[in-house]
This record gives structure tokens, sequence and C-alpha cells, in this order.
């Protein structure tokens, strides 16, 4: 990309490479999920396990990943802020790419024994570490090039990458087992949506020699270089105190607004994992509803496609009126009421109905999702940007997707129905609704002068 570029067009470039990267990304990350539900209990665990314990056990597997976001976010977070955006997004699009391939060449439990999961849950490691650094890559990439009064519209392209690796995932999912008998389909042919990762590896060797980094980046990296011959000219060492830890710095400097984002993050991270996860364990499982697998990932597939538009509506409007606060506790508050529609709906066994169910879930997570990206770029400096942005989203991700699928199989075991797994989405929501309310309004925020 030129600096001579007309601005429109170069964003708009920045914009599409975004959606493209998180979109794969996402969908390596969700793959798992889908198949933790579908094949891993009956590939990676004894046989002896019942249908319940092996999927306890995969959901188990599936946490790993969420417990190596933070750390991901910690690492990537100081390189990010130290050598730049787009070399550490390059970084984290590879080591996915070739993470979840490996996933597909893996050895079930039948040819390994306990081998099999330990490498199942070291390659989810590696799929959660490379997630923690790509987040803040891609919307750093995209709202640290955007104008600003366009910043919330343009950074939810990073945004629909979730929706759209889920509805990814479900299609290839789909795909591959209707186009394969079932006994083919658990033998080999789940394996092949792991194997087409290797495309993402394609995607960064692409960005990096086709972007440069952000302005905001460059800027600072030109404030270095200026400090640095000042103090080499004067015989000083160019070591400076911001050569500490940028993740230190940000720790220091945004406490607050670090765990407030957490919060923040946690209605979305809940009830989306419960969509796109439970949701499917529970209604395919004999334990549960024992429907149809292509029923439910169909459902989960049409649902989804419904959180896009939202996304980039609630983002636009953000940038308008309201301001990110506003919209995002709209969409905590009303997720906080469907909540106890969700269930109630999915159990009618129409698939309709459940697609109904799905998609109003999942908009209500896109009007909080749209502005997410804004609101969390505008919250910090320049310096530690990268740092303080991938430690709140991250553990926000840990406190709230990392267990949600364990939590409802366990509420609703415990209580033998339901409604258990509708308080705690709820109580999700409402945790949500008071850390937006407690954060400034950051809308019009000038990245370049934040200190």
């Amino acid at each position: 990309m030129s600096t001579r570029q007309d601005p429109e067009v170069a964003i708009r470039k920045v914009a599409l490479i975004a959606l493209v990267g998180t979109s794969i990304e996402w969908y390596d990350f969700f793959l798992y999920g889908t198949a933790a539900a579908l094949i891993f209990p009956s590939k990676f665990f004894p046989a002896n396990f019942s249908p319940l314990a092996g999927l306890f056990a995969a959901f188990g597997t599936f946490a790993v990943g969420f417990v190596a976001r933070p750390i991901g976010g910690i690492v990537f977070g100081h390189f990010g802020d130290r050598i730049g955006r787009k070399k550490v997004l390059v970084a984290a699009l590879v080591l996915m790419g070739l993470s979840t391939s490996l996933i597909g060449l893996l050895p079930t439990y039948a040819t390994l024994g306990t081998a099999a999961p330990v490498l199942l849950i070291a390659l989810r490691f590696m799929q959660g570490f490379a997630i923690g650094g790509q987040w803040g890559g891609a919307t750093l990439l995209v709202t640290e090039t955007a104008p600003a009064a366009k910043r919330g519209f343009y950074g939810s392209f990073a945004q629909i990458g979730a929706p759209a690796g889920v509805v990814l995932a479900n299609s290839i999912f789909f795909v591959v087992s209707t186009g394969l008998s079932s006994q083919d389909f658990m033998s080999w042919g789940w394996r092949v949506p792991f194997l087409l990762s290797v495309a993402l590896i394609g995607l960064a060797l692409y960005i990096q020699i086709s972007l440069e980094d952000t302005p905001s980046f460059r800027q600072l990296h030109m404030i270095r270089q200026q400090r640095d011959r000042e103090l080499r000219s004067k015989g000083e060492s160019p070591t400076r105190a911001d050569d500490t830890s940028p993740v230190l710095q940000a720790l220091r400097q945004y406490p607050k607004e670090i765990a407030l984002v957490a919060g923040a993050f946690m209605a979305n991270q809940v009830i989306f994992y419960v969509l796109v996860a439970f949701v499917v364990a529970y209604g395919t499982s004999p334990s549960g509803l024992n429907l149809s697998r292509n029923m439910f990932l169909g459902a989960v597939m049409l649902g989804t496609l419904f959180m896009v538009p939202a996304i980039v509506i609630s983002a636009a409007v953000s940038d308008r009126w309201g301001g990110r606060r506003g919209v995002y506790m709209m969409g905590a508050g009303l997720l906080g009421i469907w909540s106890f529609i969700l269930f109630p709906l999915i159990e009618t066994r129409s698939f309709l109905w459940i697609v109904v169910a799905i998609s109003v879930g999942q908009i209500c997570i896109g009007v909080m999702y749209g502005p997410q990206a804004a609101l969390i770029t505008e919250l910090f400096g320049t310096k530690v940007r990268y740092s303080g942005a991938s430690l709140g989203y991250q553990a926000g991700a840990i406190l709230g997707g990392a267990l949600a699928p364990l939590i409802s199989t366990a509420l609703l075991a415990h209580f033998g129905g339901t409604f258990g797994v509708s308080v705690y989405m709820a109580g999700a929501c409402l945790i949500t609704f008071v850390c937006v309310f407690a954060l400034k309004e950051t809308r019009g925020r000038d990245l370049s002068v934040i200190a």
C-alpha cells in the first residue's frame, strides 16, 4: 500500500484484508468448537466414556484455547507495541494456520492412546495463543488507519470475522458431512475443514508484502527514532524508560480500563459460545434433545448470518448517534431479556423457531460487537494500545467464553433443564452493562494525540 494512495481507497483495502484475515482465523478457532461438540468425544477420548463425560472432556480441551488467549495477548501485545501491528498480525496468522492444519493430521485415541488428547490439547493451546495476538493486530490495523468519523464503521470489518468464521466453519462441516456417508465423515471427512486452514499462511504472506503499518504506529516509530538519534548525538545510550514491557506499562497506566473491558466482553463471550457450541451439543446429544446434527449446524449457520448486518449497523450508529457506550449497553440489555426466551424456542424442536432463537441472540451480540473495536482502541494510548486492548479483550474471553460450554453443561446436568443456563447468561449481561456504563465515552478521540 503506497502512502500516496487515496486515503479512502487505502482504508477500504485494509478493512477488506482485516475482514478476510479475521474470518479465516476465527474459522480455524471455531472449527474446534464444532468438532468438540460432534467429533472429538468419540475420536480423542476412551470409548468407555459416557456421552456426557466425553462431552465434558472435549469442552475441557476447548477451554484450553481460552487459557492460552491472554498469554498470546501478552506476548503479541508486547511485540505489537514494539515492532509494529502488521508484523505481529502476520506471525499470528501463520501460527494459527499451522496449528489448525496439524489438528487435521492428528492420529486419534485408537491409534496413539493417551498421546492423542495430549497432542490435541497442545495444538488447541497454539490456536488460543495465536488468536490472542490476532485480534489486537487486525483491529488496530483498521481502527488506527480509519478516519475518526468512521472508526466504528471500519473497525466493524475486523469484528465481522467472528460470525463469518462461525458460518464458514459450520458451512464446511455441513457440506462435508452431507457429501459423505456418516462412516466416512467420522473416519476421515472431519479432517478436511482443518486442512483447509493452510490458506492462512498465504494470506499472511500477502499482508506482509502489500500493507504498511498503521499511521499511529509509524508516527510513534518516528518519534522513537528521533529520540534515539538525539541520545546518540549526546553520547548516551538510546535505552529508554518505555523500553520496559508495554504490558506492564498498560497495567500501570490503565488498570481500570483493562478490568472494565474484560467485564464489558463477558456477555458477548458467554452467550456467543452458548449459541455456537453448547446449543449444538445440547440439541444433538442423547442426553439433550437428540435431534439431527445437520439441523443444528444449519440453524447456527443461518442464525449467525444475522449477526453480520447487526455488527455493521450498530458500529455505524456509534459513529453518529448514542456513542459507543449507549449502543453497547442497549445490546447487553436486550440480550439479558432474550436469555429467558432462547431455550423455550429451541425446545419446540422446530427448525424455524430454533433459527429464530439463535438469530435474535446473535443480533443482540452484534449490537455490542459492532462498536467494540473502536471503543477498546480509543481507550488506550498508542505506546501501549496493542497490549492494553489485548489484555482487556482476552481476559474477558477467558472469563466468559472459556468456561461457557462447560458451565452450561454442568448447569444442565445439575438442574435437569436449561433455566439455570438462562440465569447464567442474564448474569453475564448484567456484568457487561455495569462495566460499559462505568467506562468513559470515547467517540471521536484523536488516536495520534493520546499519550
